[in-house]
């Protein structure tokens, strides 16, 4: 592991540029604020990963925030129902899994749109890329033993029976890029021969499909499983850490790493702050920290990924159809419930097609 001495120093450094106020565009807060009021956001990402951007948001800005968390899906049923408090920003969920309702979301192009990977534009127009997301395999080092798991291949071995961890895919988006990806590298690029795999790693869950994704990363970490189906930030968050009995994998078959979102909600009650969050969290100062600190790769074309997470191009990187899987998604989960309750009967016999 390499020292975490530089992570702090950039830390320090980064609170030190917000305290002398020299340190970014977006460092007043916006005419229109209304100060009586806080920015309500809907968010999926982990607390540990929440609290730190927040409270340096509402310190650069004097902006109040709101945080309502939840699993992806369920945050995306309450901003089309527009629950209580009403959603001012979506901020998380996977590219995949909210862009099939990018209906709920405003145009918005931020100010940093310029400096932004091609891969990672705001195409749409209302649908900003925050961070780039691998999908990868976590392992407990010290549960793992002997068995071998370079893949989706080894997730099928007897001894992990009963033993993996994954959630259900129609309420963490994690776990549904890992859906897309197991089609595409198992299929070797044709979805529809994954699901042949898809059936086989579900005979091996042996019933378990957990309901979020921080039940994955946690059940490794805390040792109730031997390997789970996660996003790259949360098992990092344990790699960086010295003590940590946990290793990532990257799919030897191919991993599939697509960005997550910051979006401005339909009817948001809070432009003015909702903009200068979406500006804030996409400016090189805080996707520095995300990158040094917080164990997420940045979207920006000027700042560095973690150094203790493999540089991209040493990963077998694919690719799946964004129209093929926009198309399917429905489909495609039904599929996968109906596949896993079948499962639950006569080991699997009568898995849907």
């Amino acid at each position: 592991m390499k020292n975490k001495h530089n992570y702090i120093t950039a830390a320090l450094l980064f609170l030190l540029l917000a305290l002398t106020g020299c340190a970014g565009r977006n460092l007043g807060r916006p005419a229109d604020l209304k100060t009586d009021e806080a920015l309500v956001i809907y968010c999926p990402h982990p607390l540990d990963f929440i609290n730190p951007v927040v409270s340096e948001f509402e310190e650069r800005t004097g902006i109040s925030v709101q945080v309502q968390t939840g699993g992806t899906g369920e945050l995306l049923e309450m901003v089309a129902e527009q629950k209580q408090p009403r959603c001012d920003i979506f901020w998380g969920g996977s590219l995949s899994t909210t862009i099939e309702r990018r209906e709920l979301f405003a145009p918005y192009i931020s100010e940093n749109e310029s400096v932004v990977r091609p891969e990672f534009c705001n195409v749409e127009g209302n649908m900003t890329r925050f961070t780039d997301v691998p999908s990868v395999l976590m392992v407990n080092t010290n549960l793992i033993g002997g068995i071998s798991i370079k893949g989706y291949g080894d997730l099928l071995q007897p001894e992990l029976k009963g033993r993996i961890a994954m959630a259900n895919p129609s309420v963490s988006s994690s776990s549904y890029e890992h859906l897309i990806n197991m089609l595409y590298a198992m299929g070797n690029g044709d979805p529809e021969m994954g699901w042949d795999y898809v059936r086989a790693f579900c005979e091996n869950l042996d019933g378990n499909l957990l309901e979020s994704s921080s039940a994955v990363y946690r059940g490794v970490a805390e040792g109730r499983y031997t390997v789970g189906l996660t996003f790259e930030e949360g098992a990092a968050h344990y790699v960086a850490s010295e003590n940590s009995a946990v290793k990532l994998v990257y799919m030897e078959e191919g991993v599939i790493s697509k960005p997550d979102v910051v979006c401005i909600a339909v009817g948001a009650e809070h432009v003015a702050e909702a903009r200068a969050f979406v500006d804030f969290v996409t400016g090189r100062d805080a996707q520095t920290m995300i990158a040094t600190t917080l164990d997420r790769r940045s979207v920006r074309t000027d700042v560095e990924e973690p150094d203790y997470l493999p540089d991209k191009d040493s990963l077998h990187i694919i690719y799946d159809d964004p129209a093929v899987v926009n198309e399917n998604k429905q489909k495609w989960l039904s599929r996968f419930d109906d596949i896993f309750r079948a499962t639950l009967t006569e080991g699997g016999k009568g898995a849907a097609e």
